[in-house]
């Protein structure tokens, strides 16, 4: 199956490489089928989901220790459910990063820096090719900050 993106152009799609997420991502709907992309090196930092169901929607993704965050959630019976997670050792979890954007008078542009939604998390099943997205709603979080020791 091909697919054509705005991000990353003619997509050869495998089928059986599909990832699911049967409730959609909130503020996306009708986007239910993705594929997970990642430039061609060794140890990719960034990965891309690309929508299939809408070729301009493309989310870049990335593993939370990148920001330092180490996140313990509890799914509930029908979360793990969805995902068909016998163990967590099954899941995946990762963060979605984008640059913010900036309304001036004249125009939209790039705000300095990258951000990550922190407090919507996606939970995959890479294996079972399914995924959510995991709302958190009055987290606690533990953060520790080290100094570098660099100037």
């Amino acid at each position: 199956m091909k697919i054509d993106t705005t991000r990353f152009g003619e997509l050869e799609v495998n089928p059986d490489a599909i990832l699911t997420f049967p409730r959609g991502l909130p503020g996306f709907d009708g986007c239910y089928r993705y594929q997970l992309l990642h430039e061609d090196k060794a140890g990719p930092v960034v990965f891309y989901l690309q929508s299939l169901d809408d070729p301009a929607v493309a989310f870049s993704i990335v593993d939370p220790a990148l920001f330092g965050f180490n996140y313990e959630l509890t799914l509930s019976d029908e979360e793990a459910a969805l995902l068909q997670a016998g163990s967590p050792a099954e899941l995946a979890l990762v963060l979605m990063v984008y640059k913010p954007l900036v309304n001036t008078d004249e125009k939209v542009v790039f705000q300095g820096g990258i951000s990550a939604n922190i407090n919507g998390p996606l939970v995959l099943n890479l294996e079972k090719k399914l995924g959510m997205q995991k709302v958190l709603v009055g987290p606690k979080y533990d953060i520790t900050l080290r100094d570098s020791g660099g100037a």
